[in-house]
């Protein structure tokens, strides 16, 4: 397994006042830095998923791990970094725009496969998703224009679902039961 210098950790919280709060401080007082945090409900009452990234090596995120799951309201914790996952982040920007190149920022926003979700006549908002760097392309692209406001939603990730195979992780299945 290779040290990375960011991880992925995905838990599963109560959700109740103070838990994020209680999540970040554990983190926080360890002196490891979160680079980016996704809170929100999951698909059982009454529980959210938490996406965030820590800086360090496994190490860190072993011991972040091992802290995270022992604060009452933590259901469960996963690092989730060398798993195959879908990972993606959601940015909204504001540009500047004019008459002028207003039919050019809009040939960049097809090419990103991004959508305008608002228009002013000095400004576009436009909404993309994709991994970071996808992200990360558009806003650098969208800086000559003059960029306004930049949001984005943190990473959101999520592990991909198991497809049944005849290779040798079905044998080993059907060895075991």
């Amino acid at each position: 397994m290779q040290d990375t210098l960011h991880h992925t950790i995905v838990t599963t919280v109560r959700d109740q006042p103070g838990v994020l709060n209680r999540v970040a401080s554990v983190i926080r007082r360890r002196n490891f830095n979160i680079t980016s945090l996704s809170v929100g409900p999951s698909e059982q009452a009454g529980v959210s998923r938490m996406a965030f990234v820590v800086e360090g090596d496994s190490a860190i995120a072993e011991q972040v791990t091992k802290q995270l799951r022992k604060l009452v309201d933590v259901l469960k914790v996963s690092d989730i970094t060398e798993e195959n996952i879908v990972m993606r982040e959601l940015a909204i920007i504001k540009v500047r725009t004019t008459p002028y190149n207003r039919s050019e920022i809009i040939q960049l926003v097809d090419i990103f496969r991004a959508n305008i979700v608002d228009v002013a006549p000095e400004s576009l908002i436009i909404e993309v998703t994709g991994d970071q760097d996808k992200v990360e392309s558009l806003i650098r692209l969208l800086r000559s224009f003059g960029v306004r406001e930049v949001m984005r939603s943190g990473r959101l990730a999520m592990t991909r679902g198991v497809f049944a195979s005849t290779g040798e992780e079905g044998a080993k299945r059907s060895e075991t039961g």
